[in-house]
């Protein structure tokens, strides 16, 4: 498999907010370890990545919850679309197609860094805004909950979220 299928952890993907970067590098771990393990592993390496990305989501969309972001803001919908189509891989892996789960790599590889960069990074900096802990899952003390804009899209102010 070609370098363009894995992901370098770099300083570029760090979001300042350590439980964030924490995930997010796990994330690449696990990308790169499905990348690179032996045909007759792939699948499990890639049920691990799997497992790791339904938390991770769920984890990002406990703090946007808890901060009063509707869950039919932008962020969890990209959540939402990214695991359909993983879960769907899976199917396809387990009835005999495999070729899917390097596909489904591909886009991961291609995804992430925008995502992360994008809606990420506007999240954090919005859940640092509001003085919510991501380690503790609380806001901090003195936190004033309804001061920050909400986090973007990804786009032009301009247009709607997706």
């Amino acid at each position: 498999m070609s370098a363009t299928h894995t992901l370098s952890w770099s300083d570029e993907l760090l979001l300042g907010d350590a439980r964030t970067d924490h995930t997010h590098q796990e994330f690449v771990d696990l990308v790169n370890a499905t990348t690179a393990a032996a045909s007759d592993q792939k699948l499990p390496v890639y049920q691990q990545l799997l497992a790791h990305t339904v938390e991770h989501f769920a984890q990002e969309e406990r703090w946007m919850a808890a901060c009063g972001i509707q869950p039919d803001f932008c962020h969890f919908g990209q959540h939402t679309s990214v695991l359909q189509v993983m879960q769907e891989v899976e199917r396809r892996a387990l009835n005999g197609e495999m070729a899917y789960i390097d596909s489904m790599i591909e886009a991961l590889v291609e995804w992430f860094p925008g995502h992360a960069n994008s809606m990420d990074a506007g999240l954090v900096s919005y859940l640092q805004e509001k003085g919510y802990d991501t380690a503790t899952e609380t806001f901090k003390e003195g936190a004033v909950v309804d001061s920050a804009a909400l986090p973007s899209c990804g786009h032009a102010p301009d247009q709607p979220c997706a």
